[in-house]
């Protein structure tokens, strides 16, 4: 019944049953564990905490409801406040969630692996603070927990020696090979790969293959697809015995981090899948980009920065289809000025909502066409007020299921605004192939800064703005200037070649693959 009220959206009668029913069956993790994340995903965030206090309540000895009751935080924040109490409350609970954690018994190591194989600590980073002590005191409960539970795989192994015609044995690992936001660059990677001196293993530990699945087959000497299994893919990567193991995202699936938190290779890395440092100790580089890094950005990394060249990712040019559709059948007005804002909710930080209603001030015929924003609809309707505009006149919210459709919004569209302190990735990339004005401002951390190296590859900085200010200036100007916005959209277009399936990172990557198995032989 709960999941039909779910189909419907009807909300408060789907928590409602959920919590009757757990009234009933006060022992059934599921049952608890759905309350708190679906709350938490919807915005009610004192009642996913107030749910997780109870349910560590009613199952003392489940380690997943002790993360829970400590460590949940928004997925959404009401406002700037609220995110320094929320950090403070994270910071605090960790504290007391390591101190408490205990690891003697078999039953206490099972449940606090099971735990840690439910649940990560994604949410942290959307912050936009350096997450590096906090991610580090997380890594290092993590890799004690698998210890505790896998001794024989957390000790450090040598690098097999290479015999005379012999290729370094390369392993990526990742739950999502298939079509993913966090791993389509991968591609590139095998695709660019050099045969001669480089031998792929990948292992697919997901389980929703399709045709980007075919493509990781295709591009690699060796595939396992063993989802679901955490043992069984552990032991076929030490019978490997690879020289080099990479997780091209660690922090958005809870198995890729019980793995990451092992030593099944000489050599670990990760990659910007997952664009923010893992803190775990046993991850020894994070492969990175030239163009993403600033001066210091070791600074926000337990692993060694490996800073590849130019955005360090070979991503492949995406199919765009020709326009088929029109905006009125997305009922948008053909005389609106079209700005895309297309990214998850938990990017837009409150401080940064002004923005789009000075916009507005200045644009009357803006329409912002949002894609996954609902919840900040309470955010946008006090930041138009605040000037005396009413966010409903300009504010649209749709829902893309299929991809077509996705691509025909960025095609109609004038500009895209890019988000501060988290920056497009896939979808910034998506709209460059679409030719669409993108308006960014970098952020401090790598992952606010995607976008600004994308458009710096390409050679068309216009769009990239230094502050807040500026970045209203620009989405104005590209708002009531026409010429100048399809200036920018034929440069774009004419230098596509510039950015996608760029060889020299993958040039790059190899060298450093090289250099750290001679290194250790």
């Amino acid at each position: 019944m709960c999941h039909c009220y779910k189909q419907l959206n009807l909300l408060d009668e789907y928590f409602q049953t959920l919590q009757q029913a757990i009234k009933l069956y006060p022992t059934e993790g599921r049952l608890h564990f759905e309350l708190i994340i679906e709350l938490r995903r919807n915005g009610r965030i004192k009642s996913a905490i107030l749910s997780a206090e109870n349910a560590a309540k009613c199952l003392p000895d489940d380690y997943t409801f002790q993360i829970l009751k400590y460590l949940t935080i928004p997925s959404v924040y009401d406002n700037e406040e609220e995110i320094s109490f929320y950090r403070q409350r994270f910071i605090q609970g960790l504290q007391t969630l390591i101190a408490q954690t205990s690891l003697k018994t078999t039953e206490e190591r099972h449940s606090a692996l099971a735990g840690i194989g439910r649940l990560t600590n994604f949410y942290l980073s959307y912050q936009a603070q350096n997450d590096i002590d906090l991610q580090r005191q997380y890594g290092q409960l993590v890799h004690e927990i698998m210890a505790a539970n896998f001794p024989q795989w957390v000790v450090p192994l040598s690098i097999p020696k290479l015999q005379p015609q012999q290729k370094i044995r390369i392993g990526y690992v990742s739950y999502y090979l298939h079509s993913y936001s966090g791993t389509l660059w991968l591609t590139g990677w095998l695709r660019y790969c050099d045969r001669e001196n480089f031998e792929i293993h990948c292992y697919y530990i997901g389980n929703e293959p399709d045709p980007v699945t075919q493509q990781f087959i295709d591009y690699s000497d060796v595939f396992h697809h063993i989802p679901y299994d955490l043992s069984a893919v552990c032991e076929q990567i030490i019978a490997d015995k690879l020289h080099i193991l990479v997780f091209p995202e660690i922090g958005m699936n809870p198995q890729t981090m019980q793995m990451a938190g092992l030593r099944l290779a000489p050599v670990q890395c990760t990659a910007w899948g997952h664009p923010v440092t893992t803190g775990l100790p046993t991850i020894d580089y994070f492969l990175s980009s030239e163009l993403m890094e600033v001066e210091n950005a070791q600074e926000h990394y337990s692993e060694k920065l490996i800073c590849l060249p130019n955005i360090g990712v070979s991503y492949p040019k995406p199919y765009i289809p020709p326009v088929v559709k029109t905006r009125s059948d997305f009922q948008l007005p053909d005389d609106a000025v079209i700005y895309l804002s297309c990214q998850a909710p938990f990017k837009y930080l409150p401080q940064y909502d002004f923005i789009f209603a000075e916009i507005a001030h200045r644009v009357p015929q803006a329409k912002f066409v949002f894609l996954r924003g609902s919840l900040i609809k309470p955010r946008l309707k006090r930041a138009f007020a605040d000037v005396e505009l009413d966010y409903e006149d300009y504010c649209v919210f749709l829902s893309i299921p299929e991809r077509l459709d996705y691509l025909m919004i960025n095609l109609l569209s004038d500009v895209y605004l890019d988000t501060f302190t988290w920056s497009g990735g896939n979808t910034s990339l998506e709209a460059i192939a679409c030719n669409l004005p993108i308006v960014t401002c970098p952020g401090e951390f790598m992952r606010g800064r995607h976008s600004d190296s994308f458009l710096k590859m390409l050679g068309v900085t216009d769009t990239i703005a230094e502050n807040a200010a500026e970045y209203i200036d620009i989405a104005v100007k590209l708002g009531l200037n026409p010429v100048w916005r399809r200036d920018i959209s034929q440069r774009i277009s004419q230098r596509h070649d510039r950015l996608f399936d760029d060889k020299a990172c993958v040039v790059g990557l190899e060298a450093f693959y090289k250099q750290v198995v001679e290194a250790s032989l």
